[in-house]
């Protein structure tokens, strides 16, 4: 299935949770509504003819200057041979408190489950519904999140000097 014929049949199936189709760059992508993230998924998932068995990866991005973090999930078919990739927008919060949640795809497949504390760990993106965002990399008591472009690193960690 190409690009264009699973953008057509996710635009028919859910109108304007389908924001927008950005075919810039090698890998086309869909961009969605995060209220309806676990809604597409499923279907792709479960739809003869499309059966995105796997999902392969999740990962955050920090768009800033602008006020934007964004997820991206790449799904794939096994027995279909074909790929899609979603992105998800929400806007960035330096509180982790007032930050919008993602919905977590964990119900859906569970390797989302260690990618979404990785994600949630580097850029303090919440996921909504998994079963246990402990941190996977660092000290629980780490400050901040590494991967966003405005992270401040700390210049000592438990009385030792962080050098970098």
């Amino acid at each position: 299935m190409s690009f264009d014929e699973l953008a057509e049949l996710l635009t028919k199936k859910f109108g304007d949770a389908i924001l927008q189709q950005d075919k810039n760059g090698l890998q086309p992508s869909l961009i969605v509504k995060p209220s309806s993230l676990i809604e597409i998924c499923q279907f792709l998932r479960d739809t003869e003819g499309l059966y995105f068995d796997m999902l392969t990866c999740i990962t955050g991005i920090d768009n800033f200057p602008q006020p934007t973090l964004e997820v991206v999930y790449h799904l794939y078919s096994i027995p279909y041979n074909h790929w899609a990739i979603l992105r998800v927008f929400i806007e960035r919060k330096e509180n982790p408190q007032e930050q919008e949640k993602i919905p977590s795809l964990t119900s859906l497949w569970g390797g989302a489950n260690w990618l979404e504390r990785e994600t949630a760990e580097m850029f303090g993106i919440i996921f909504d519904g998994h079963p246990d965002l402990r941190r996977l990399l660092l000290p629980d008591d780490w400050e901040g999140f590494p991967l966003r472009k405005n992270y401040k690193h700390q210049e000592k960690y438990h009385g030792i000097t962080v050098k970098y």
